[in-house]
This record gives C-alpha cells, sequence and structure tokens, in this order.
C-alpha cells in the first residue's frame, strides 16, 4: 500500500510555482529594506555618547581633565553648540537623500535593478564603515563626518524606489494594501534592529554601532547581485494584472480614472480595451509622472508625515534620554517602541484601506488621530514605565501608520495607474517623486527639532502636531471624493472615481 505524502510535503506543493517566486522576492525585498534603515539608525542612538553629562561618568585614571563637563565628550561635539551640530549631521543625510531621490527615480527607470540595488547597498555599508571608523582614527572633525552623511544619503536613495518598483513588478492590485503593510514593517525592523545593534556597542566603542550595520548592508547587496529577480517574466511565470476586473473589485476608488473618458468595467479598462495590455519601452517622464492624478497631493501629505516620522527617528533617544535620564543604551531601547507600534499601524492602515477602498481617507483619520496622542505624549508619557510603553505603541502607529501606506501601497497604485495604459516602467520614478517629496520633510523636521529644542520640548511637539495637522489639509480634496462616492451622491459604482 502506498502511503501519503508526508504533511510537509503536500504543504509545499499546495503552492504554485508562481507563488513560491513571489514569496522569495516578498523575502528578498523586505531583508534588503531592513537593512538600508539598520544602518540609518545608529546616529540617533549615538548622539547621547557623543556629548554626555561628564560630570557624572567615572573618570579613568591618569586623565589630564582641563573641563569636568565635557571630558568625556566626543569633539566637536563637547561644545554648547552640539545640537545644531547633530542636526548638520542629520540634514547633510537627509538633505543629500531627498535631493538625490529625484534623481534616483530616473536612474532606476533606466539600469537593471538588480545592478542598481547591489551597487547602491555596497557602497551605503562603505560609508556607514567609514563613519564609525571615525572612532578608531580618532576623527575630531565635523566636515569629515558631515561629508560622510552626504555621500551615504546618495547612496541610500537607491533602496525604496527599486524594491517598491520590484515589488510592483511581482504583485498586482488585489489586497495591496494589506501585503505591502505587512512588508513594510521592514522599516521598523531595521529600525529596531538598528537601534539593538548600535545600542550593544555604544557605551563601549561607538564606531562599531556603525561598522556592523555597514557590513550588514554590504552584505545584503552582494546578495541582491545573486538572488534578485526583477521581474516575473525573466523566470517565465506570468505577470499580475494590475487592472482586471476582479481586482478592481477589491481595491480603492480613490487612484482610479477613466481614460478618454470612455465608460469602465468595474473600474477597470474600458471596454474597448478589455484585452492586455502590452508594456511601454520608454520610461516615463518627470513630467508625465506628476500629471498622473494624486501624485501631487500625496506627495506633499507625505512631506508633513515624514517630517514628524523622521523627527522621531533622529530624536527620540535623545528626547527619552533628556525627559526621562535613562542612559544612552536603555533609552535606545525604549525607543524601539515606536517602531514596534509603527509595524502594527503601518498594517492596519493597509487592512483598512483595502477593506474600505479609501487610502487617502485611512491616512486622514489617522493622522488626526496622532495629533492629541503626540500632546499627551508629551504631557504624560514619562510619568510611568507602563504610560510610557504604551504611549509610544500608540504615537508610533498613527504617525507611521499613514507614511507606511503613502509610501507603499499608495505609490505602487499610482504608478500602475491605468491612464498609464500598461506602461510599467513609472513605478519607480512615481516612487522616487512621492518619496523624494516625502524626504524633504525628512530633512525638515530634525532641522526644525535641533532648533527649536534648546527653546524647550514643548515648542518641538506643537511643531510636530502642526505637521500632522498640514498633511490632513493636503488630503482634503480626495478625501471628498472617497466620502462622497461611500454617501451615494456619485453615479459611478463603488470602487470607481475620478480624481
Amino acid at each position: 500500500m502506498r502511503s501519503p505524502l508526508a504533511p510537509g510535503i503536500r504543504l509545499i506543493t499546495s503552492f504554485s510555482r508562481d507563488s513560491w517566486y513571489r514569496g522569495f522576492i516578498l523575502f528578498l525585498t523586505f531583508l534588503f529594506y531592513t537593512a538600508y534603515h539598520l544602518s540609518r539608525k545608529p546616529i540617533s542612538i549615538v548622539k547621547s555618547e557623543l556629548h554626555r553629562n561628564c560630570s557624572t561618568v567615572i573618570r579613568p585614571p591618569g586623565i589630564n581633565i582641563t573641563n569636568n563637563e565635557t571630558w568625556c565628550d566626543w569633539m566637536p561635539f563637547d561644545q554648547n553648540n552640539y545640537q545644531t551640530l547633530f542636526g548638520v549631521l542629520d540634514n547633510s543625510f537627509l538633505v543629500a537623500y531627498a535631493i538625490g531621490m529625484f534623481i534616483s527615480g530616473i536612474f532606476g527607470e533606466r539600469l537593471p535593478l538588480r545592478y542598481y540595488l547591489s551597487f547602491g547597498m555596497v557602497t551605503s555599508g562603505l560609508f556607514t564603515c567609514l563613519f564609525g571608523l571615525g572612532f578608531y582614527w580618532n576623527i575630531h572633525s565635523l566636515g569629515y563626518y558631515a561629508f560622510v552623511q552626504v555621500m551615504n544619503g546618495l547612496m541610500q536613495t537607491t533602496g525604496w524606489p527599486s524594491v517598491v518598483a520590484c515589488v510592483g513588478n511581482w504583485f498586482g492590485k488585489g489586497k495591496r494594501g494589506f501585503i505591502m503593510g505587512v512588508w513594510n514593517s521592514h522599516t521598523s525592523v531595521g529600525n529596531i534592529l538598528g537601534s539593538l545593534i548600535a545600542g550593544a556597542f555604544v557605551s563601549s566603542a561607538w564606531g562599531m554601532s556603525f561598522i556592523v550595520p555597514g557590513l550588514i548592508i554590504a552584505s545584503t547587496g552582494i546578495l541582491c547581485f545573486f538572488f534578485l529577480v526583477e521581474k516575473p517574466e525573466d523566470v517565465n511565470c506570468s505577470p499580475p494584472q494590475h487592472h482586471s476586473e476582479k481586482e478592481n473589485e477589491e481595491t480603492e476608488p480613490l487612484l482610479q480614472n477613466v481614460p478618454n473618458g470612455n465608460p469602465t468595467i468595474n473600474g477597470g479598462v474600458t471596454a474597448e480595451s478589455a484585452v492586455t495590455v502590452h508594456d511601454h519601452t520608454e520610461a516615463i517622464s518627470f513630467t508625465g509622472a506628476l500629471c498622473i492624478p494624486g501624485v501631487v497631493e500625496f506627495s506633499l501629505c507625505l512631506l508633513f508625515a515624514k517630517l514628524v516620522s523622521y523627527t522621531f527617528l533622529y530624536w527620540l533617544p535623545l528626547y527619552i534620554s533628556n525627559v526621562a535620564h535613562f542612559e544612552a543604551k536603555q533609552a535606545g531601547d525604549m525607543s524601539t517602541l515606536f517602531d514596534v507600534g509603527g509595524i502594527l499601524g503601518g498594517i492596519f492602515a493597509g487592512l483598512v484601506s483595502d477593506y474600505t477602498g479609501g487610502r487617502a481617507s485611512t491616512c486622514c483619520v489617522m493622522l488626526i488621530a496622532a495629533a492629541p496622542m503626540l500632546f499627551l505624549y508629551n504631557s504624560i508619557g514619562q510619568r510611568n514605565l507602563g504610560t510610557t510603553i504604551g504611549m509610544l505603541l500608540v504615537c508610533g502607529g498613527l504617525v507611521n501608520g499613514p507614511y507606511a501606506l503613502i509610501t507603499t501601497a499608495v505609490s505602487a497604485d499610482l504608478g500602475t495607474h491605468e491612464s498609464l495604459r500598461g506602461n510599467s516602467r513609472a513605478l519607480s520614478t512615481v516612487t522616487a517623486i512621492i518619496d523624494g517629496t516625502g524626504s524633504i520633510g525628512a530633512a525638515l523636521g530634525p532641522l526644525l527639532a535641533g532648533v527649536i529644542s534648546p527653546t524647550g520640548w514643548n515648542n518641538v511637539f506643537y511643531m510636530l502636531i502642526t505637521a500632522d495637522i498640514l498633511a490632513c489639509l493636503f488630503l482634503t480634496r480626495l478625501v471628498y471624493k472617497e466620502v462622497r462616492g461611500w454617501c451615494g451622491h456619485s453615479s459611478r459604482a463603488r470602487g470607481v472615481k475620478d480624481i
């Protein structure tokens, strides 16, 4: 008698070849961008070590001390303007990242993604290591660290447009919000791992807080070179349907319009063009990407949403250290709770937007809720450990949820918008425009925090609350369109709307 297949084998064979490849690509791109964020996090952890209250530090024997308050600090961050100098480092990276992002998207459409990503990760690892080597080479020049940050910022722009374009090539619009919400947790996972790795070395040899993450991202670059598959067609897998009838029934109404005024079938392709549309060979122009309905609104919204998120990314450990009086490692570990909340918030935003069909409404509600929660966190968030944990989780979810949704599902939706008529070579450019505009806010947030924080942390939080409100305002027209459709004022079927 022939024995049945083992349960594990039955499970493996239940998935098709296409499913295995899609899962593999999702895992690889998750790993790649985890490494990108892992290598960005150390600077926020090391700040509290570069400038400390040296009067509380045990003095090693044999050290000639000229200033009891700054003897343990790392020059040039031993001055009273150390917060401004930290702001210079942050913005050296973030301004270069914002400028480079617009250029990176154009390259991403025209170069093989596998080569482009591999090059970006290896070079980013190099510059991350160079920052840490400043500790061992005893470098005290602000110019050196600023230059390394600029170069690292430029190299890091290779990541986001490329991974979103790759995932967009493999996955259609059905349940994209949930899939990319889970996938986007790489941002928070990278931040958490980066905090833990940097925190493990920060008090003993802070240079290793950069060198270890640098080696990790360089290693993933080598992995990318050997294993990344850019498109399903490259391995004879079936391509996803971005605008099929079934998928358009499942997905959002906001990001669809009717080309040339022709009637649609369930919000999908027109009756005259229900056949499969072949890819264009010419990459979309920058101006053409801007003309896609919804790109400008979501880009401006992301500018302010990312301002808030990156202010927390770069300043939260220092805030916890100053307000709650934690050590550098403890503050770094505590700050990871904000990223844990970000994981949950991103998944929640994706699920809700898939179910309701309202990407803009989901973002707007979460941003509105984030404003009072930020105020409460600053007011009562440090009263006790339980309150701190709870507030960090909630604030992380509300702040990072909209940011995650816009940079993933919304970017992919717009990059495969039906007005492109099958041109798949717009994903990288659209993603770069949205994230590049958001990166302007990412640069402004830490800069403003560095300028405002000497006047009090309350003023920093007022700035963040204002940014959340402004982010909502840029989505009002899109939210109105969605609500109008839900209330039955539109003659179109649910899930079909103009922008």
